[in-house]
Formats: C-alpha cells, structure tokens, sequence
C-alpha cells in the first residue's frame, strides 16, 4: 500500500526548473520534489507520495497522522529505518 506521510521541510532550493526541499519523516530526511506546492516553505508541514509534495498540512495533522500510521504498523514500511536508507547529500 502507498501512502502520503507527512513531513517537515528542514530546506529548499530552487534551481529555476525544479524546487525540491529536505524534509524530515521522523528520524529520517529525505529529498522531494515541491511542484505540486509552491507556498511551502522552511518550517511548514507536507504530505509526500512518491518523492513528491501534494498539499500542505498543519503541525497538529501531521502529528496525528504519525500517531495512526504507528498504531497501523504502517510507519515502518513506508519509512524505512535510517540505518537502511543511503545518505543524503546536502
């Protein structure tokens, strides 16, 4: 099953063509792609599917979001540890 995890943008880039950010998923970062939502900013909260930002959320959804994909199991599969996931370059 995919699923839209929510995220915090740590930073964005724009390179006049792409804007992508690091966004946090727990103890995990990861790069995305910011297309879909250009008023995100450093600090806001993002659904992400596939690499790719599709709304922006609120502090308090996002977390409530974590809670049941934990209670699900979910979290695991969808966010894998970060021993397992090559680094990120910044």
């Amino acid at each position: 099953m995919c699923l839209a995890i929510p995220g915090k943008i740590l930073t964005s880039d724009d390179s006049g063509l792409v804007r992508t950010a690091r966004v946090l998923f727990g103890g995990t970062v990861r790069q995305v792609r910011l297309d879909f939502v250009p008023e995100a900013s450093v600090g806001d909260y993002v659904l992400v599917h596939v690499g790719f930002a599709i709304s922006k959320i609120d502090e308090q959804e996002a977390q409530r979001t974590y809670q049941l994909l934990a209670a699900m199991g979910a979290l695991e599969e969808e966010i894998p540890a970060p021993e397992s996931l090559p680094e990120v370059s910044s």
